[in-house]
């Protein structure tokens, strides 16, 4: 007996990891792996049974703040099906298209005003690659670099305010969200130049077309239809910063404005329309919902048994340091993300490295963006991928054929990471102006 256990914390966590991805071998979804790891303990351990996987399941769901989620997932799908996309669209042509890269430049531009709405990037590759692949085969540019740019891109959304990834950690590892949302800012800019200075070289080695340069008074024009959608984002992040919403009344808020834009102001949505965006709002939400019930079961037999203090003993005596550790976070969180949803992610493997990173001092603010960076890069590396297996799934070719131009282009944005480890007032300089009290 262990404390009054019958397993000890090697024995639970051996039980836990290697059903856990046994099952991922399988091929089940990560969300019932995760559940049927939990389930033998909880028949093993007369302390405990199987109504604490359905208990600790349905206290997940207790969340206000994770009401959030489906509210971000129904603004973007709002303003997909109201006609929005296509204006922010015809605004980053005007900015960009006569770039080296055209199109993709245009892609990449757009992903970046679409993060400031949608918060998915699994919304994003989706709806992005169903407009972009197409055309910018159409135009010439190799199907393989227009799948990867479009998945890469499409990482912003979860890295850019208002992310659904930076609510989920806010919520369950008691991180301020405003402050998350106002340090995604310069990251976020980062990697879209990064992208942007990718997508310009391979550009000028293929001799990809450009669009002719817009008049000033052509970006003044798509600039005034543009600015109602992207005053979005800015509406989230100045309401949650000054106190006059929290993050799901935000969402709440941003479902309204969405819809009266589409409705009222652009007129393109009908009762069709607005049906199926509910829908496919439902089908997103309760997946990632999902996920998230059955990794606090998991995590929360992790706490039970000391699991995370366990594996990290040994760990304070390395001396990392803050920047050591910052890798450290980063290497882990890359790994796990190639393998696991990030939401799960965030669930296990941040409360297990939390304590690491405030026993030598980290801001947790800094913590969180450099787990949600990585996190958002593993939507791109196989075998889990999601992202990048979308995008592959619409332009009609295997993931391993996209996976020579995703790595190439992983190494600015890896770059950007490794920036702001080394230099974490990249990500809390804006917090630290606009409310001091946000950074520890």
């Amino acid at each position: 007996m262990f404390g009054g256990n019958v397993l000890s914390p090697a024995e639970a966590a051996a039980i836990l990891f290697v059903l856990f991805f046994g099952l991922l071998a399988l091929r089940v979804p990560v969300a019932f792996a995760l559940g049927l790891a939990v389930l033998p303990i909880t028949l093993i351990e007369p302390r405990l049974g199987p109504l604490l996987l359905i208990g600790e399941t349905f206290n997940a769901y207790n969340s206000f703040i994770l009401l959030a989620v489906p509210f971000f997932l129904l603004t973007a799908n709002l303003m997909n099906a109201g006609g929005i996309t296509n204006r922010l669209m015809e605004l980053a042509r005007t900015l960009v298209g006569h770039v080296p890269g055209g199109l993709a430049q245009v892609n990449v531009v757009l992903s970046f005003f679409f993060a400031g709405i949608s918060g998915s990037s699994t919304a994003d590759a989706a709806s992005q690659s169903k407009i972009f692949i197409p055309a910018q085969v159409k135009l010439g540019m190799d199907l393989r670099f227009s799948v990867a740019i479009t998945a890469c891109s499409s990482v912003l959304a979860v890295i850019i305010p208002p992310s659904i990834l930076m609510i989920v950690w806010g919520g369950i590892l008691t991180v301020s969200i405003g402050g998350l949302f106002l340090a995604g800012i310069v990251p976020g800019i980062m990697i879209t130049l990064a992208l942007m200075g990718t997508v310009y070289v391979y550009a000028k080695r293929r001799n990809y077309p450009v669009f002719e340069r817009a008049t000033f008074r052509e970006i003044l024009c798509a600039a005034a239809h543009a600015i109602p959608a992207l005053l979005t984002p800015l509406m989230i992040v100045s309401g949650k910063l000054f106190g006059w919403f929290t993050a799901t009344e935000s969402g709440c808020i941003a479902v309204l404005y969405a819809t009266v834009l589409s409705f009222v102001v652009y007129r393109e949505m009908d009762a069709k329309g607005f049906w199926g965006a509910l829908l496919d709002t439902g089908r997103f939400a309760s997946v990632a919902l999902f996920c998230v019930g059955t990794a606090s079961a998991f995590g929360w037999l992790l706490a039970y048994y000391q699991i995370p203090q366990h594996m990290l003993a040994g760990v304070a005596t390395w001396g990392l340091g803050i920047t050591g550790t910052g890798f450290m976070v980063a290497g882990v969180f890359l790994i796990v993300g190639c393998f696991l949803d990030a939401i799960p992610s965030i669930i296990i493997v941040g409360t297990i490295l939390q304590p690491m990173t405030r026993a030598v001092g980290m801001d947790q603010i800094h913590f969180a963006l450099i787990g949600i960076i990585s996190l958002a890069f593993g939507l791109v590396t196989p075998p889990y991928g999601l992202c990048l297996m979308i995008a592959s799934h619409i332009g009609g070719i295997r993931v391993i054929d996209a996976m020579k131009d995703v790595s190439i282009m992983l190494v600015p944005m890896l770059s950007v990471l490794a920036l702001v480890i080394l230099f974490p007032d990249l990500v809390l300089a804006i917090p630290r102006l606009a409310a001091p009290g946000m950074i520890n």
